[in-house]
């Protein structure tokens, strides 16, 4: 069992790690243009389309815990089905952006403050960034699928090419082609629908085997694709949630001061550094509670959450660990300003609860997403989000100010295992197994 785990999830935390180098890479990139504005639009660019992008990451999920459990009962034809209905939902959605992006770039931009000329370098890189929308979203469904059907390093192969592709076409449009913010929106199009024939290219030996069990008529089936949508759009629903959260975490940080903006932007990167680990055994949650799940293996389903648990805890003490007695020295890699290290050592010790407090709702996040149990996320999520997080923080702003955006973030994230933690008897273990 535990390398079953550690085969889907060490993969995906190799993904993971890998994704801030392309970040670094275009940051190095602009970075040397001679002005702060190229910096500032890919940073106004690219935070758009986390946002809108993250939004559809149900595609992944949805069909990664669809596909998993139709795996655990073998039944090869519908783990098809499912790979083209996702694939169907992810091209109406991207047509829908692409269609759609004036409305959305005047809403984006009508949030976001910034000069002129930022401004405008960041409208071009949206408007030609859309353009990725399409293969963006197939990847995710291929990514979702590669996940279910039990085979992490095709996506860890797939995530590497493109990140690979979109380096090399940025310094080819920024260095050769003597492009700007512009070249780099280019390069993520490019690389991207070279990624997703890529990802096609991958999935042949499986349609090899597979195609045989395609029946067209049956991807339109009204029954099963109203059910593959509600799943998503509860899953799209929580995922907004934890949008919010963030977003108004990071806003509620710049009305304080910038100096607390940038305190906290450097403390949530240890959230984000930790994510990655815990993700990867989320990602293996997703894979193996799926497969169990439509075996109907109740006794093995036990078994793998058990260790998944075992390791979430695992590697929750070592980043503790770590964060107590090296959290310092990683603020030194992330900037070398001394006075900005100094205003968030009051702040720390709530990085390091963090791992301990935040472990939980990971692994069952990607349980969950397993059991397709979507309405318990969705639930859980708004309870959370509107009748913790921000109650929390307003009660407690004046008293603890930045403390009390902190204790309400740690909360949040601590609610959410217990939350889920207590509907498992029902929502996952009394699952109507097939």
């Amino acid at each position: 069992m535990n390398r079953k785990i550690l085969a889907l999830a060490i993969p995906n935390i190799v993904t993971n790690i890998t994704i801030p180098l392309l970040g670094m890479v275009d940051i190095g990139l602009m970075g040397h243009m001679g002005s702060a504005v190229y910096l500032g639009a890919i940073a106004i660019g690219t935070m758009i389309f986390n946002i809108i992008f993250w939004g559809f990451s149900f595609l992944r999920m949805g069909t990664s815990g669809f596909t998993a459990q139709a795996y655990g009962s073998r039944n090869l034809n519908e783990s098809v089905l499912i790979l083209c209905r996702s694939l169907l939902v992810g091209l109406a959605g991207s047509i829908a952006l692409i269609l759609l992006q004036y409305p959305i770039a005047w809403i984006a931009f009508k949030l976001v403050n910034s000069t002129t000329e930022v401004e405008s370098l960041a409208r071009q890189y949206f408007y030609i960034r859309i353009y990725a929308a399409p293969a963006t979203l197939c990847i995710y469904s291929l990514t979702g699928w590669f996940i279910g059907m039990q085979n992490a390093k095709s996506p860890m192969i797939l995530a590497i090419s493109v990140n690979i592709l979109n380096i090399i076409f940025s310094l080819i449009f920024i260095k050769i082609a003597h492009m700007n913010s512009d070249g780099i929106a280019l390069a993520n199009v490019c690389s991207q629908c070279i990624g997703l024939l890529f990802g096609l290219f991958l999935i042949r030996p499986y349609f090899r085997k597979l195609k045989k069990y395609l029946i067209f008529k049956d991807i339109f089936n009204v029954g099963a694709l109203r059910h593959f949508l509600n799943v998503n759009k509860d899953i799209f629903i929580r995922t907004l949630c934890l949008i919010f959260t963030f977003s108004f975490f990071t806003t509620q940080s710049a009305n304080t001061s910038d100096t607390i903006l940038a305190v906290n932007t450097l403390l949530f990167q240890f959230l984000f550094f930790f994510s990655y680990f815990a993700d990867g055994f989320a990602y293996a949650a997703e894979a193996l509670t799926g497969r169990y799940i439509g075996s109907g293996d109740l006794k093995m389903l036990k078994r793998v959450i058990h260790r998944l648990f075992t390791f979430g805890t695992l590697i929750a003490v070592v980043f503790t660990i770590i964060y107590l007695l090296a959290g310092r020295t990683i603020l030194g890699l992330l900037t070398n300003n001394e006075q900005l290290i100094a205003s968030t050592q009051p702040y720390v010790f709530w990085i390091v609860l963090l791992p301990l407090i935040s472990f939980a709702a990971f692994i069952w996040d990607g349980i969950y997403i397993g059991a397709t149990a979507s309405k318990a996320m969705r639930n859980s999520m708004l309870i959370i989000t509107f009748g913790i997080f921000l109650p929390v923080y307003f009660a407690v702003k004046q008293s603890m100010g930045n403390h009390g955006l902190w204790l309400a973030m740690l909360l949040f994230m601590g609610s959410r295992g217990v939350f889920l933690t207590f509907m498992a008897g029902r929502t996952i273990f009394g699952y109507k197994l097939l």
